[in-house]
């Protein structure tokens, strides 16, 4: 469970992150960019994996690219779902969901499988000092 809640407001983050950076994605307040979260989060959990499957021959001649079009139809679902959620425009929402994707996978890297927290430390073992 706290996984989920992590990666929900992993997700809030990236949508008000981008709102900050695309003139045409509009967040009214902090409840909608938390609504807008998790109806987004519905939709990527229900509708993402089918529209994949159906668009998997673009997908693989676009070389996957064809999934920010995915996320960017489900971006412009969820903003006509989410009251105080606005996004302007396809082109918008294909920016906006690059960006949404980038950051999440950014602000991703820091969590663990469980939904906690991780360090991890890059050195190595073996290495001595050479004092």
């Amino acid at each position: 469970m706290p996984g989920i809640l992590m990666r929900w407001l992993i997700l809030t983050t990236a949508i008000i992150v981008t709102s900050y950076l695309l003139d045409g994605i509009r967040i009214d307040g902090f409840f909608s960019a938390i609504f807008s979260a998790a109806f987004l989060g519905i939709l990527n959990a229900f509708f993402r994996p089918i529209l994949l499957v159906l668009t998997l021959p673009i997908n693989i001649l676009s070389l996957g690219l064809f999934t920010f079009v995915i996320n960017a139809l489900l971006l412009l679902m969820a903003s006509g779902v989410v009251p105080g959620f606005t996004v302007s425009g396809f082109w918008t929402a294909l920016f906006g969901s690059f960006l949404i994707s980038l950051v999440s996978f950014i602000l991703n890297t820091f969590i663990g499988g469980h939904g906690t927290i991780v360090y991890v430390d890059k050195r190595r073992a073996g290495v001595r000092n050479s004092s």
